[in-house]
């Protein structure tokens, strides 16, 4: 028969396990309750991140337009002489500017169809022409105003937008504002052009590779 020390120590013994299994059980509950309710992902901080590097992934949107000029009335066009202003007519070929998206976003790279510059702007926000136009300072952010016109400001020097003055001549980015008329576009399409003349994707072809050919093939069978 068991002493009543023993009967003792099997109970605290007993009550022992069954309080740390206890503690294990409400320890899970907490861990997991911990975890469901974490805030789901910020989805618009992710987008806004994404927008302000060049997006080498996804398919590059190409659009063909002219950029209306409110201020001096008349398009902006990409000159060989590397100038740039507004002064071009409807229907112009200086005037046809084809638009590659950089991001998922809504920054973009413009560039003359006629001369293959692109519009850029240097630490001075002049407005210039660039045969290359991967630098920041060669991209802009498309923003829609109230008044359905587009202002085009500068991704490298913030605050700074395209900007014409009445005469079509170009204005120093660093003298703009967005709430002024000299930075408000509105896109056209050429003279002549059709919409169904639009390229909505430019495709990278890749060389068929022999898995590749099997593969294409055995589908047309």
């Amino acid at each position: 028969m068991l002493s009543p020390w023993c009967n003792f120590c099997c109970l605290f013994l007993t009550f022992c396990v069954l309080s740390f299994s206890r503690f294990l059980h409400l320890f899970a509950f907490c861990y997991y309750a911990q975890v469901t309710i974490q805030s789901p992902p910020n989805f618009t901080q992710h987008v806004s991140e994404q927008s302000k590097v060049t997006d080498r992934v996804s398919r590059r949107l190409i659009r063909t337009y002219q950029l209306y000029s409110r201020t001096s009335g008349k398009h902006v066009q990409v000159l060989a002489n590397k100038k740039i202003n507004a002064m071009a007519e409807d229907g112009d070929v200086h005037a046809k500017l084809i638009v590659e998206t950089d991001t998922f976003g809504s920054r973009v790279r413009i560039k003359g169809a006629e001369t293959g510059l692109y519009i850029c702007m240097n630490r001075r926000g002049k407005l210039i022409g660039k045969r290359n136009g991967q630098g920041k300072d060669c991209i802009f952010t498309e923003i829609v105003l109230e008044n359905n016109y587009t202002a085009l400001q500068n991704a490298k020097y913030d605050g700074w937008y395209m900007a014409f003055t009445r005469r079509g001549r170009p204005r120093k980015g660093s003298k703009t504002r967005q709430h002024q008329r000299e930075v408000h576009f509105m896109k056209r399409l050429p003279k002549g052009h059709h919409v169904t003349e639009q390229r909505p994707f430019e495709f990278i072809n890749f060389p068929f590779s022999k898995r590749t050919k099997r593969t294409r093939y055995s589908g047309e069978r």
